[in-house]
């Protein structure tokens, strides 16, 4: 199953030293495995344009392995989640379709 990840509200304006850390420990390590993921081909995505967010799409097999591969990210608790699951084109098709033919046998 394909979701839609979108991680807002990323970390503000820290004392230099504090930031340091947080870019040494935090920011630098997500981003890394954000790039490898992508890399390997897990995800697709990216950061908006002047945005403290991330915003990438990713292919599942459950909620649960979805959860757990976030929850991995060194940035996880410092970022707000969005995960919105996404429905295959090609079903949604044959669900349009479905209701189309019973919009004509109605007619």
């Amino acid at each position: 199953m394909k979701y839609l990840i979108t991680a807002t509200e990323g970390p503000g304006f820290f004392a230099s030293d504090e930031m340091a850390e947080l870019l040494e420990n935090m920011i630098l390590p997500s981003l890394q495995e954000l790039v490898d993921m992508e890399e390997e081909g897990e995800i697709i995505g990216g950061l908006p344009v002047g945005d403290r967010a991330f915003v990438f799409i990713v292919d599942s097999d459950s909620h649960d392995d979805l959860d757990r591969m976030l929850r991995s990210l060194p940035l996880w608790g410092l970022l707000e989640w969005e995960v919105t699951p996404l429905q295959d084109f090609d079903l949604r098709a044959a669900q349009e379709r479905e209701i189309l033919k019973g919009l004509k046998q109605k007619s």
